[in-house]
Protein backbone atom coordinates (compact mmCIF):
# COMPACT_ATOMS: atom_id res chain seq x y z
CA UNK A 1 0.00 0.00 0.00
CA UNK A 2 2.92 2.31 0.67
CA UNK A 3 3.92 2.15 -2.98
CA UNK A 4 0.50 3.47 -4.03
CA UNK A 5 0.67 6.27 -1.47
CA UNK A 6 4.13 7.22 -2.74
CA UNK A 7 2.91 7.25 -6.34
CA UNK A 8 -0.09 9.35 -5.38
CA UNK A 9 2.07 11.84 -3.47
CA UNK A 10 4.51 12.04 -6.38
CA UNK A 11 1.65 12.63 -8.82
CA UNK A 12 0.19 15.35 -6.60
CA UNK A 13 3.59 17.01 -6.22
CA UNK A 14 4.13 16.97 -9.99
CA UNK A 15 0.66 18.36 -10.58
CA UNK A 16 1.28 21.17 -8.09
CA UNK A 17 4.63 21.98 -9.73
CA UNK A 18 3.07 21.99 -13.20
CA UNK A 19 0.26 24.29 -12.07
CA UNK A 20 2.73 26.62 -10.38
CA UNK A 21 4.83 26.81 -13.55
CA UNK A 22 1.73 27.40 -15.67
CA UNK A 23 0.67 30.25 -13.37
CA UNK A 24 4.13 31.84 -13.31
CA UNK A 25 4.37 31.60 -17.09
CA UNK A 26 0.99 33.26 -17.60
CA UNK A 27 1.89 36.08 -15.21
CA UNK A 28 5.25 36.59 -16.93
CA UNK A 29 3.48 36.58 -20.30
CA UNK A 30 1.10 39.29 -19.09
CA UNK A 31 4.00 41.35 -17.76
CA UNK A 32 5.80 41.08 -21.09
CA UNK A 33 2.64 42.12 -22.94
CA UNK A 34 2.22 45.06 -20.57
CA UNK A 35 5.82 46.18 -21.04
CA UNK A 36 5.46 45.92 -24.82
CA UNK A 37 2.22 47.94 -24.78
CA UNK A 38 3.76 50.53 -22.45
CA UNK A 39 6.62 50.97 -24.90
CA UNK A 40 4.06 51.49 -27.67
CA UNK A 41 2.42 54.15 -25.48
CA UNK A 42 5.77 55.87 -24.92
CA UNK A 43 5.78 55.34 -21.16
CA UNK A 44 8.83 55.75 -18.95
CA UNK A 45 10.43 52.63 -17.46
CA UNK A 46 8.81 53.27 -14.08
CA UNK A 47 5.38 53.87 -15.59
CA UNK A 48 5.82 50.82 -17.82
CA UNK A 49 6.33 48.57 -14.80
CA UNK A 50 3.27 50.02 -13.09
CA UNK A 51 1.24 49.54 -16.27
CA UNK A 52 2.47 45.95 -16.67
CA UNK A 53 1.15 45.25 -13.16
CA UNK A 54 -2.30 46.44 -14.21
CA UNK A 55 -2.16 44.03 -17.14
CA UNK A 56 -1.19 41.19 -14.79
CA UNK A 57 -4.05 42.13 -12.44
CA UNK A 58 -6.55 42.20 -15.30
CA UNK A 59 -6.05 38.46 -15.84
CA UNK A 60 -7.92 37.72 -12.62
CA UNK A 61 -11.23 39.11 -13.89
CA UNK A 62 -12.33 35.98 -15.77
CA UNK A 63 -11.04 32.65 -16.98
CA UNK A 64 -9.04 32.80 -20.21
CA UNK A 65 -7.21 35.57 -22.00
CA UNK A 66 -10.14 37.73 -23.12
CA UNK A 67 -9.90 39.95 -20.03
CA UNK A 68 -6.26 40.75 -20.75
CA UNK A 69 -6.92 41.38 -24.45
CA UNK A 70 -9.93 43.57 -23.64
CA UNK A 71 -7.95 45.68 -21.16
CA UNK A 72 -4.92 46.23 -23.41
CA UNK A 73 -7.09 46.88 -26.46
CA UNK A 74 -9.04 49.53 -24.53
CA UNK A 75 -5.76 51.13 -23.48
CA UNK A 76 -4.57 51.28 -27.08
CA UNK A 77 -7.82 52.97 -28.03
CA UNK A 78 -7.47 55.41 -25.11
CA UNK A 79 -4.01 56.31 -26.41
CA UNK A 80 -5.52 56.67 -29.91
CA UNK A 81 -3.21 53.99 -31.31
CA UNK A 82 -4.72 51.64 -33.85
CA UNK A 83 -4.64 48.03 -32.71
CA UNK A 84 -6.68 44.96 -33.54
CA UNK A 85 -7.74 42.15 -31.27
CA UNK A 86 -6.11 39.70 -33.66
CA UNK A 87 -2.76 41.49 -33.44
CA UNK A 88 -2.94 41.52 -29.63
CA UNK A 89 -3.78 37.82 -29.54
CA UNK A 90 -0.77 37.11 -31.76
CA UNK A 91 1.45 39.30 -29.58
CA UNK A 92 0.13 37.55 -26.46
CA UNK A 93 1.15 34.22 -28.00
CA UNK A 94 4.65 35.57 -28.73
CA UNK A 95 4.89 36.77 -25.13
CA UNK A 96 3.84 33.29 -23.95
CA UNK A 97 6.70 31.71 -25.88
CA UNK A 98 9.15 34.24 -24.46
CA UNK A 99 7.81 33.77 -20.93
CA UNK A 100 7.99 29.98 -21.24
CA UNK A 101 11.61 30.18 -22.37
CA UNK A 102 12.53 32.53 -19.52
CA UNK A 103 10.82 30.36 -16.88
CA UNK A 104 12.45 27.21 -18.26
CA UNK A 105 15.89 28.83 -18.13
CA UNK A 106 15.34 30.15 -14.60
CA UNK A 107 14.28 26.71 -13.39
CA UNK A 108 17.01 24.84 -15.31
CA UNK A 109 14.61 22.68 -17.33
Amino acid sequence: MSMFNDREQNFEAKYALDENLRFKTAMRRNKLLGLWAAAEFGMSAEDALAYAKTVIDSDFEEVGDKDVIRKVLADFRAHKIEMTEHHLERRLQECMEEARNEIMQENNF
